[in-house]
């Protein structure tokens, strides 16, 4: 159990949050600090769906909730303001009518709240994108709202919660009109990383598996606990993923359609973005992707990706020595990429289709879907390297095979993850997936080698450079493996950061 103390003039407030959430210790630690402050405070908390923002809120304040609401998918006005309105009565214990527009509902959440007594009150308004239907000035009201009154009612905290990430960026925190920088606090709350994942497992599922077995799993479901409190842990875990993808009503099998649909409005282009990625490991340039779609409106296609990124579909890094021209889009989500590989829009499942999964088709998946947890855990990496201090810059490099001036020819070469360091060392990340210790042959040398010299050759570096491996099981020493400067482990990635 959590315990805050917080010790104002007037008492001490203790903040008790159930043991049940998991992780979030710093998202905690700012929820804590805004209940404690006597001033009226807006926070705004966004993530992309099913990440567990209405799970923190709830649990949080258990017990502190004045009131709470939620919108409803693609419901109309009308309804939104009926079941406002039922809400209020619920927890009032008063009968409020239905509000004829969203000026008259929080009039009437006004008056409710007038007329409590404590000091403190936390209102809690969720999924605000799906609230504000066309047409509703659901917005102007709610700003209005908090600005001639709320903002100025002491003790008054009013948490707003969102999934479409693009939405609350450009609605309310990154807002240019009546809500410009009314927000007190913003907070994003990202998928869980290795560790909060296997804490999840142990303490909230009771679920006993050996890292190996959290990694696979974190490789399909991401770091999403809504998928992941979906597993079951008296269930083998290939008979896991069959239920939850390919088995009769699997209840997986059609999420990745209801969650662009729920995300964005124009859901069909971010589809055909993502898939377009989708089909190069590492990613496309923007014209790229625009000549994949036949897209006319290159600024619509940048909002787009823009929003994508903002939602943890896809990752923008530049190409080293190139700043910001010729910027790669990267799918790396990892139910995403998943979803694409294995179930599409494919249909005639067997029910056992991931348990009797050739695994050659399994290990051709996985060493792709490897590099994408690696690229979530850039700071354990760097922790391993003993460079987190150290000013560091993520950014990849690809060459396609070419013949110099002086007709020396060059093989392609691709690096996926380099870590530019302030103290003029580049670090050359290889990341391998492996069901033991990793085993360097001679003609893998050979190519590490050569990869190495092409790489300098043609960016013309003068930084140092040294080869990492990241991988699960570490490195099997022999002749070889010299070629390595230090090794990343599965272990390591699993580090609390």
């Amino acid at each position: 159990m959590i315990i805050c103390n917080y010790d104002i003039k007037f008492k001490v407030i203790i903040i008790m949050a159930k043991s049940q959430i998991i992780g979030r210790e710093h998202e905690q630690q700012i929820l804590g600090d805004i209940y404690a402050d006597g001033d009226a405070r807006l926070v705004a908390i966004y993530g992309r769906r099913r990440v567990g923002k209405t799970f923190l809120v709830k649990n949080f304040f258990e017990g502190k909730l004045d009131f709470y609401f939620t919108g409803s998918f693609q419901a109309s006005a009308k309804t939104q303001l009926a079941l406002f309105g039922n809400a209020l009565s619920e927890t009032s214990g008063r009968q409020y009518s239905t509000p004829k527009d969203w000026f008259e509902a929080f009039t009437f959440l006004k008056e409710y709240l007038s007329n409590k007594k404590q000091t403190r009150k936390v209102v809690f308004l969720d999924e605000l994108p799906w609230i504000d239907t066309p047409k509703s000035n659901f917005l102007t009201a709610f700003s209005f709202w908090w600005n001639s009154w709320a903002s100025s009612c002491k003790g008054l905290k009013v948490i707003i919660c969102g999934s479409a990430t693009s939405w609350m960026l450009e609605k309310v925190i990154g807002d240019k009109g009546s809500l410009y920088g009314r927000p007190s606090r913003s907070i994003y709350l990202s998928p869980f990383n290795l560790y909060e994942t296997e804490q999840f497992f142990n303490k909230k599922k009771g679920i006993v598996w050996n890292r190996y077995q959290i990694l696979e799993a974190y490789m399909i479901l991401g770091g999403i606990p809504y998928y992941l409190d979906m597993l079951e842990k008296t269930l083998p875990f290939n008979k896991n993923i069959d239920n939850l993808f390919f088995g009769n009503d699997a209840p997986l099998r059609r999420e990745y359609d209801f969650l662009f649909r729920s995300l964005f409005k124009s859901s069909g282009i971010y589809r055909q973005v993502v898939e377009a990625v989708a089909k190069k490991s590492k990613g496309l340039t923007l014209q790229e992707i625009k000549a994949e779609l036949g897209a006319d409106d290159g600024g619509s296609l940048t909002k787009v990706m823009t929003n994508l990124c903002n939602c943890d579909f896809v990752r923008k890094y530049v190409v080293y020595g190139k700043k910001n021209k010729g910027a790669l889009y990267q799918l790396t989500d990892m139910f995403s990429l998943f979803h694409l590989k294995f179930v599409g829009s494919r249909t005639g499942f067997d029910s056992n289709y991931w348990s009797n999964l050739s695994e050659a088709k399994r290990n051709s998946w996985a060493g792709f879907a490897f590099e994408r947890v690696c690229l979530h855990h850039i700071d354990q990496i760097r922790h391993k390297l003993s460079i987190k201090g150290v000013l560091t810059n993520v950014c990849s490099w690809n060459s396609p095979r070419q013949t110099d001036a002086d007709g020396t020819e060059w093989n392609g070469a691709q690096i996926d993850l380099i870590l530019v360091r302030g103290d003029h060392v580049s670090t050359l990340c290889e990341m391998k997936y492996s069901q033991s210790e990793f085993v360097v042959t001679r003609d893998y040398e050979e190519r590490i080698r050569e990869r190495n010299a092409t790489f300098v050759h043609f960016t013309k570096t003068r930084d140092a450079i040294q080869t990492v491996l990241v991988t699960t099981y570490g490195l099997k020493s022999n002749q070889y493996s010299g070629v390595f400067y230090d090794t990343v482990t599965m272990d390591d990635l699993f580090r609390a950061e």
